[in-house]
């Protein structure tokens, strides 16, 4: 799974949100100043040419879905960060989130009993 890029996140971010869509229906989810409808019609073409979208066309203009499940990236890219970051050890990502106080105890608990599960 070829890495995004903070663009091409966001943009698949509504994708996901949406289920499917035209680039002008991607556009309007943007918050504040939308970007130019011919950034968001090449991002996506970007996105499909990675595998992460499917396109699907109608009279001049395409549908966009998406082929990759969001749970799929999500487990891709966290995995990306433990191998990257933290020696690929999910204990030693845990340890810095509590360390720095990103991780509340409660949570730690929750988290050990989801484990426990």
């Amino acid at each position: 799974m070829e890495q995004l890029t903070p663009q091409e996140e966001q943009l698949m971010l509504y994708v996901w949100q949406a289920s499917k869509g035209f680039v002008k229906d991607f556009r309007q989810m943007y918050s504040g100043k939308k970007p130019p409808y011919t950034t968001v019609a090449t991002i996506m073409k970007k996105l499909e040419a990675k595998g992460y979208v499917s396109a699907k066309l109608y009279g001049n203009t395409y549908e966009y879905r998406p082929k990759i499940r969001q749970n799929s990236y999500k487990r891709n890219f966290v995995s990306n960060i433990v191998s990257n970051y933290f020696q690929n050890s999910y204990k030693e990502m845990v340890t810095f989130f509590a360390q720095n106080e990103k991780v509340s105890v409660e949570d730690l608990e929750e988290i050990l009993e989801l484990i426990k599960k």
